[in-house]
């Protein structure tokens, strides 16, 4: 009987033994959400957000801005819908940095149908703890060129190219995704479709919308600091990100037909401004209108060539106020004005960034309004005036007394002193007392006549 009670013993002390290791299993074999079968704690909270357009510095501040917040309402992930044709090489190494180093996994999913993750998308894609594509979906054409989209000289290409490649293949490397795809993507521009793209190990899923994705992603389980996290349809609660008022002004003005407009508008008001001095309304407008698209072209892959014939343009039409060209001046502004607008931005997967209605509406508009405006300032400065001693010009006067050069006149029943004009009669010429003569200028209180 002692035995049996030793035995006894022994195996309750072992049963202990098992439940107590049982309930203290380490988080990566039984994370909360995972142990949470009865509805208890089992919501999986995701906050959304979307990327569509370039990639600058408002798309860096949007997502440090929903990194934050998902840290302060307690989420346990943050999936990006990504739609870009790429942008700032700063810009992306931001978003790549707070990617990296936030504590809460970030998804990101190529959508909708149609949409793209070109040259600093990949990076983004590279970067995400679990990435997929909506079908009809393309991503790669890594390669880095000027502000101008033009190819960077030899040498700083290798240097620029080989540190992103150092970027991409880190990165992806964190997930077990084909670095040789991403390097060929930086290297060769390369390009890949959706579902090639998973098959490859470019990315993990193909799902045709973003709930797919996140279902998809809880099916394949997703490491996170307290282990491997699963979870199901039924468990998500996706919060959509609601963006600030200073992200939508930022994201509007990085559009390249926005950006185009507003400098078209900065050009046309401060030409009105130059030739209506002291207008202010029309300076005013012209001057933040110009700075906006400034900003804007700053960020956005812009031809310097085109930009500065957008700006010769008003130089030439503030010529034409001054200087009689018969309207040559106005035709090589409108010349200038077309082909730097056509020109100012790169074109993008062979379509132009500017549709060609949107040009040559535009110009057009700008030319009729320019060329309007200074012919109405041309005409206003070759206009008599109608007071003032400017009255008198063109006007006949009579020769009181006359002596080579200089003399006195009657004009406006006032005796005037009188001069011809040097160079034209250089050495004088005689006049006769009530003789007739016309007057050409007005100085001060002396007028310059010549002979009719």
């Amino acid at each position: 009987m002692s035995h049996l009670r030793f035995i006894a013993i022994i195996s309750l002390f072992a049963a202990f033994f098992v439940f107590f290791q049982a309930n203290t299993l380490p988080a990566e074999e039984k994370t909360p959400i995972e142990a949470s079968e009865n509805g208890q704690n089992s919501s999986v909270k995701i906050l959304q957000y979307t990327i569509d357009g370039g990639i600058g510095p408002a798309q860096a501040e949007l997502t440090e801005s929903v990194l934050r917040q998902a840290g302060s309402i307690g989420a346990q992930f943050v999936v990006m819908q990504l739609d870009t044709p790429g942008g700032l090489v700063s810009s992306m190494r931001e978003i790549v940095k707070s990617m990296l180093n936030s504590p809460i996994p970030v998804f990101v999913w190529v959508g909708p149908r149609g949409a793209r993750a070109a040259s600093a998308g990949v990076f983004i894609v590279a970067a995400s703890t679990f990435a997929g594509m909506a079908p009809q979906t393309t991503m790669g054409a890594a390669s880095p060129v000027d502000a101008g989209g033009e190819n960077i000289d030899s040498t700083m290409s290798k240097k620029v190219i080989n540190d992103l490649v150092s970027l991409v293949r880190t990165v992806a490397a964190r997930q077990d995704r084909n670095l040789n795809w991403y390097e060929d993507a930086v290297r060769n521009s390369t390009t890949i479709t959706s579902e090639r793209a998973a098959t490859a190990r470019v990315v993990e899923v193909v799902a045709p919308s973003i709930e797919d994705f996140l279902v998809q992603a809880g099916t394949h389980g997703i490491k996170t600091q307290s282990g491997l996290v699963h979870f199901e349809a039924s468990q998500l609660e996706i919060i959509q990100y609601k963006e600030t008022f200073r992200y939508s002004v930022l994201s509007w003005l990085i559009d390249p037909q926005i950006a185009y407009l507003l400098l078209l508008a900065g050009v046309a008001c401060l030409f009105i401004e130059f030739t209506h001095a002291g207008a202010m309304i029309p300076g005013i407008l012209g001057a933040f209108s110009l700075l906006l698209g400034l900003y804007a072209m700053s960020i956005l892959p812009t031809n310097i060539a085109g930009l500065l014939l957008i700006l010769f343009s008003l130089v030439l039409f503030a010529l034409e106020i001054k200087v009689t060209s018969y309207g040559l001046l106005s035709i090589g502004g409108v010349a200038a004005l077309l082909i730097g607008s056509l020109i100012l931005f790169p074109e993008e997967g062979g379509h132009m960034a500017l549709p060609i209605s949107l040009i040559l509406g535009t110009t057009g508009s700008i030319a009729v309004i320019m060329g309007g405006t200074a012919y109405l300032a041309a005409k206003a400065l070759r206009k008599r005036p109608a007071s003032g001693l400017g009255t008198m010009i063109g006007e006949k006067a009579e020769v009181a007394s006359w002596k080579g050069t200089k003399g006195k006149v009657f004009a406006y029943g006032t005796l005037w002193s009188a001069t011809v004009d040097i160079e034209k009669y250089p050495e004088g010429i005689e006049l006769e007392n009530g003789s007739s003569v016309v007057v050409k200028a007005v100085d001060g209180l002396t007028v310059t006549i010549d002979v009719e």
